[in-house]
């Protein structure tokens, strides 16, 4: 049996591996040698936010946890390239890894899933609602502080199944959200020229502004923030916003700029708002 030319390491999640199967599509579509059977293997990693369920991600230890044990398997040299989700991926790569191909971004947006309200607004008061993102319990309460936010966890089907969905509501999203990035050893340039072509330009712009926001923020799952850069041509609108975890406080600034000067945005807006936050913002409530 013929060795695989290319090794992905996903997680096993039913969206996990619809994403490194995209991603093998367009190795396929991009080289033509790869879209024969067997020269892209997909290698399923279970990781510590696979095992821990119960809990928030601020509980368990953070994001970090669906990248860890993939990320030390591409240390290994077992596997050539990870798959992630990039708002599961935390702000600091590992030495010797890094990200730098990425699909196109899909939908960003929340949806929100509840029988018989199609709006945050219309759902009745006082009921419960369930996720597991922090993000997303400051920005309900944020809005609607009579609600009960609880912790829920699990994969995408697995959280669907606890109820119908419904509309898609509006609520700015965590960073990166909807972005699929190809993380590889640094020193592989076999790899580095297989990628290139998957790259998309304008989800690699986003993606730099919303993460040197984040890194601005010092910023984790532990900690509410919100952004989204929107291109319109060479031009980008990024919108962003802390919250604190209670909902109590919501502060947020935007940028208008260059869409190769986003970085530099996502930087600056991060100042802007660690200065109007001040100390302690972030502590839990």
């Amino acid at each position: 049996m013929t060795a695989p030319v290319v090794r992905i390491g996903t997680r096993g999640s039913p969206l996990a591996l619809w994403q490194a199967n995209e991603v093998r599509r367009r190795l396929g579509d991009a080289h033509p040698d790869l879209a024969d059977d067997g020269a892209v293997q997909i290698e399923v990693i279970r990781t510590s936010g696979d095992r821990l369920q119960q809990g928030t991600l601020y509980d368990v230890g953070g994001k970090g946890l669906f990248t860890k044990e993939i990320e030390e398997a591409m240390l290994a040299g077992t596997i050539d390239i990870a798959v992630h989700s990039m708002k599961d991926v935390p702000t600091w790569f590992p030495d010797g890894l890094t990200v730098d191909c990425l699909l196109p971004r899909a939908d960003p947006r929340d949806a929100l899933i509840a029988p018989g309200s199609a709006t945050i607004a219309e759902l009745p008061a006082g009921i419960t609602v369930g996720t597991a993102s922090l993000r997303r319990k400051a920005l309900l309460l944020h809005r609607r502080p009579d609600l009960k936010v609880v912790p829920l966890r699990g994969n995408v089907d697995t959280r669907l199944g606890k109820g119908l969905t419904g509309q898609v509501d509006e609520m700015l999203p965590a960073v990166c959200q909807g972005i699929v990035g190809i993380e590889r050893r640094l020193d592989d340039d076999r790899i580095a020229a297989l990628l290139e072509p998957l790259n998309d330009t304008e989800a690699a712009l986003g993606s730099a502004a919303e993460r040197s926001l984040l890194a601005g923020l010092d910023g984790s799952c532990r900690t509410p923030i919100a952004a989204l850069a929107e291109i319109d041509g060479d031009e980008m609108y990024l919108r962003t916003a802390i919250v604190r975890p209670d909902g109590s406080e919501l502060i947020g600034t935007d940028r208008r700029g260059a869409a190769a000067d986003g970085a530099r945005m996502g930087k600056d807006a991060a100042a802007e708002l660690r200065g109007k936050a001040g100390p302690g913002f972030f502590s839990e409530a």
